[in-house]
């Protein structure tokens, strides 16, 4: 494949991965929206889901990190959040002088309820697209949120 090729199929999914993003963040603020949520209390949610199902659960200091708030902020939003069911502390099983930040029941309930509708429309969209293509974008994401990360860590947070 020349360069040129190689380049332009590049761009393309640089172009697809803004317009997801784009699309999730408008998802995003109509479930925040809905369930009376201000928009960091679902950026909030959203980064302790990804640590969790990444195996690696937050704290509420590395919260705090992620979200570029001030201790004070972050110790607001998430006793608000605990209080509204949406999110539980629990023990560092590794750790248990750490503190955990998992989403609640609650909040597992209203995700779920919100986003099954999304999960049907992916099980549809991607019906005729052989596994093999599917892994082979899975590997493909993947190496781009890696991507992603490390400019992240280059720009220093």
């Amino acid at each position: 494949m020349a360069d040129a090729d190689r380049a332009a199929l590049e761009a393309l999914i640089a172009a697809d991965v803004r317009a997801l993003s784009a699309e999730s963040e408008q998802i995003g603020r109509v479930f925040a929206a809905r369930h009376s949520l201000a928009p960091n209390d679902f950026r909030a949610l959203l980064h302790i889901m990804v640590a969790d199902t990444a195996g690696t659960p937050l704290t509420a200091g590395e919260l705090r990190k992620q979200m570029g708030m001030s201790g004070a902020a972050i110790t607001y939003l998430v006793e608000r959040m605990i209080a509204s069911g949406h999110l539980r502390r629990d023990s560092d099983p590794a750790d248990r002088r750490k503190v955990i930040l998992r989403v609640a029941e609650h909040g597992m309930g209203v995700a779920g309820q919100f986003f099954a509708p999304l999960a049907d429309h992916t099980t549809r969209a991607l019906a005729g697209i052989p596994d093999d293509d599917i892994a082979a974008a899975h590997r493909t994401i993947a190496k781009l949120v890696d991507a992603m990360a490390a400019f992240r860590r280059e720009l220093g947070d």
